[in-house]
């Protein structure tokens, strides 16, 4: 487990949602864990939506003041910075959605590199539009490293349709991450699925409310 866990993926991975339920289950392992907001692109789930859950189970949190708006200034507050000290404890970092909203992190990457303690993972979802098929999904992979200037060291296969996901489309999805698997050169590190339905070895998913509903 690395200090530092960054969550980045195309519009509508779901990856915002992996961010919330993956510090608070460190939360639970009793590490000290903040988790920062840093998606500038507006998208309908938000780390704001679950700060009373994350604040109830001790998260720190932290966001930017543009982030989830209309505005698109990648700028960042100073006490972001403290997020990259190793006092600070175990950090979970939720990045905008695709290129642009990876371009945020690149004011970051020299610090994460110097530092060499993170894990970058990339959360795929083979049931939207963007990222039907591994290749395609292997481009948006290519664009946010462009983007950040950081390597994905991981995948995160979430793939699912909400609430009317059902398991036999979970277990299909894992012969697609498989295969980005073998393109990328990177591991599947878990299967997120819904709690109500996830077997043994997947990562359960509580699903996260969001405002705009």
């Amino acid at each position: 487990m690395k200090r530092l866990s960054l969550f980045c993926g195309h519009y509508g991975s779901g990856k915002t949602n992996i961010a919330v339920n993956y510090a608070i289950r460190l939360r639970g392992q009793g590490l000290k864990v903040t988790i920062a907001d840093l998606d500038i692109v507006n998208p309908y789930f938000r780390t704001r939506d679950s700060e009373d859950e994350l604040r109830k189970a001790g998260v720190g949190f932290l966001t930017l003041p543009y982030a989830n708006t209309n505005i698109d200034m990648p700028t960042v507050p100073s006490e972001a910075y403290a997020l990259f000290r190793p006092e600070t404890g175990h950090c979970v970092l939720d990045i905008g959605g695709d290129d642009r909203g990876a371009y945020v992190l690149g004011q970051f990457a020299p610090f994460i590199r110097e530092e060499n303690d993170y894990d970058m993972f990339f959360v795929v979802n083979f049931f939207r539009p963007l990222t039907p098929t591994p290749e395609k999904a292997l481009e948006v992979m290519r664009e946010i490293e462009a983007a950040c200037g950081i390597g994905f060291t991981a995948i995160i296969n979430n793939s699912n349709l909400g609430s009317w996901t059902e398991i036999g489309e979970v277990r299909r999805s894992g012969a697609l991450a498989d295969e980005l698997s073998r393109l990328s050169g990177l591991p599947v590190a878990f299967t997120s699925v819904r709690e109500d339905i996830a077997g043994e070895g997947d990562f359960p998913l509580r699903l996260q409310k969001n405002s705009w509903r």
